[in-house]
C-alpha cells in the first residue's frame, strides 16, 4: 500500500492528502507563484481548494506571514480560477 503525505492548510490547520491542497511557493529570487506540481523550489505554503479558504487567507494575510513576503491580490485572483 502506497503512503499518502499529508499536509496541513495555513488557514484551516486541517491535515488533507497533498492533492487536495494547493502550494504556493515564494521562489528564491522573491516571486510568489501557485504551484500545481508540488515541485517548485523554494518556501511553500499550502492552501485547501475553497473559495472561503482564500477569501480568509487574503483578509488575514496568513500566506504574507508564512512566505515573509508581500503576497500580491493577483495570486487570489489566479487561485479563484483554479476552482
Amino acid at each position: 500500500m502506497k503512503k499518502i503525505p499529508m499536509r496541513s492548510c495555513v488557514v484551516t490547520k486541517e491535515k488533507l492528502p497533498k492533492y487536495e491542497l494547493i502550494r504556493v511557493v515564494r521562489t528564491p529570487d522573491g516571486n510568489v507563484i501557485i504551484d500545481l506540481n508540488g515541485k517548485a523550489n523554494g518556501r511553500g505554503a499550502y492552501l485547501k481548494k475553497d473559495l472561503e479558504v482564500f477569501e480568509k487567507a487574503r483578509k488575514s494575510k496568513i500566506l504574507n506571514r508564512h512566505l515573509e513576503v508581500e503576497v500580491d491580490n493577483s495570486i487570489f485572483d489566479e487561485l479563484k480560477n483554479l476552482i
